[in-house]
C-alpha cells in the first residue's frame, strides 16, 4: 500500500497478517491417541467402578513412568527397568482385586509383562504343613507367575502363628525372589491398613520393596447409592423411589456407627437379599407381569434382616 505525505515523497507501507501462536496442546485429548490404546483401555474398565479418582490418577502415574521409560530407551537415553512391585491397602469391597486385573492387563498391553496373565493366591498356597514346604511352594507359585501378575489378598495372614509360624518363611522366599526376579513378575501385596501396618515390620526389607503404593478409600454415603442404583440397573431392575430413599437412609448408618464394611460386596449382597424378597412378594402376589417383574418396592428391604446379615459377619 502507498501513502501519500505532504511533499511528493511516497512511502510504501506493507502489510503483513499476524503471525498466529500455534494453538496450546490440550493434553487430556493427547492422552486420547492412538498409541496411549493400553491406558484408554484400563481408563474404560476403570469408568465402570464407583469412586476410583485416585486409583486413576495412580494408573495414569503407573503408566505414565512405564510409557517416558520406554521413550527414552528408543533414543539411547539411561531407561533403567522400574520396580512394579506394589502394595493395595484398603477395607474390604473397595476394588482392589479388580483393578489389580486391569493393570495387569495394562502392561500385558504395553509389553511388560510377557503374558500379563493373574494369580490370585492367599495364604494357604504359599505356607506348608512341615519344614522345607513353604519355600518350595513358594517358588513353585512365583515361577507359575512368571511373565505375569502374582496377588497376594491379605497378604497380613502370613504374619499370623507367631516366630516358629511358616508364614515368616514364605515372605523371606518372596522377598528373595522380588530381588532375584525383580523384573519377570510384579508381586501384589493386597490387604486391610492396620494390618499391613504390622505386616511391614515382619521383614525389615519389605517396606523398600514396595515403592508404588496405593490406597483404597472406603465409600461414600452418596456413592454407596450411586453403586446400588447401578447394580440394579446392570440386573435389569427398577427401584421406586420410596426404595431408593429407604436404602440412602439407611446408608446413613455408615456416618453414625463407623461402619468399614460397608462396601461393595455388602450392596451386592443387599441387592441380592432384596431380589428374592422381590420373588417372594410376586409369588404370594400372584402378578407377574413385566413391570412387576421389574419393580423393586421398599417393602422388599426388610432394613432389620440386612442388619441381622452385616452384625453376623455373612458377607
Amino acid at each position: 500500500m502507498m501513502v501519500n505525505t505532504e511533499g511528493r515523497e511516497r512511502i510504501q507501507v506493507t502489510i503483513q497478517p499476524s503471525k498466529k501462536e500455534p494453538p496450546l496442546r490440550n493434553t487430556e485429548y493427547y492422552l486420547f491417541a492412538e498409541e496411549h490404546y493400553a491406558l484408554q483401555k484400563a481408563e474404560k474398565s476403570l469408568s465402570k467402578m464407583i469412586g476410583v479418582t485416585q486409583v486413576k490418577e495412580f494408573i495414569r502415574e503407573m503408566y505414565a513412568l512405564v510409557y517416558v521409560n520406554q521413550c527414552r530407551g528408543k533414543l539411547n537415553l539411561e531407561a533403567a527397568q522400574q520396580n512394579l512391585h506394589m502394595m493395595f491397602i484398603g477395607n474390604p469391597g473397595t476394588g482392589k482385586t479388580t483393578v489389580a486385573r486391569i493393570l495387569a492387563q495394562m502392561l500385558k498391553d504395553m509389553n511388560i509383562l510377557e503374558k500379563g496373565h493373574f494369580i490370585e493366591a492367599e495364604r494357604a498356597d504359599l505356607v506348608g504343613e512341615y519344614i522345607g514346604q513353604t519355600a518350595q511352594k513358594t517358588r513353585d507359585l512365583i515361577k507359575k507367575a512368571s511373565g505375569g501378575v502374582l496377588f497376594i489378598d491379605e497378604a497380613y495372614s502370613l504374619a499370623r502363628g507367631g516366630e516358629k509360624d511358616f508364614g515368616r518363611e514364605a515372605v523371606d522366599a518372596l522377598v528373595k525372589a522380588m530381588e532375584d526376579h525383580q523384573h519377570t513378575f510384579i508381586l501384589i501385596l493386597a490387604g486391610y491398613p492396620a494390618e499391613m501396618k504390622k505386616f511391614l515390620r515382619l521383614n525389615p526389607g519389605l517396606p523398600s520393596r514396595f515403592p508404588n503404593i496405593l490406597h483404597f478409600q472406603d465409600f461414600t454415603n452418596e456413592q454407596l447409592l450411586d453403586l446400588f442404583k447401578r447394580m440394579v440397573k446392570e440386573r435389569d431392575y427398577e427401584c421406586t423411589d420410596q426404595l431408593t430413599k429407604k436404602v440412602a437412609a439407611h446408608f446413613q448408618v455408615r456416618t453414625l456407627e463407623n461402619t468399614k464394611s460397608f462396601n461393595g460386596r455388602y450392596v451386592r449382597n443387599m441387592i441380592e437379599k432384596i431380589i428374592r424378597r422381590q420373588a417372594l412378594r410376586l409369588l404370594k402376589e400372584g402378578k407377574i407381569d413385566k413391570q412387576s417383574l421389574v419393580t423393586l418396592e421398599a417393602g422388599d428391604f426388610v432394613e432389620e434382616e440386612q442388619r441381622e446379615n452385616h452384625k453376623g459377619g455373612s458377607l
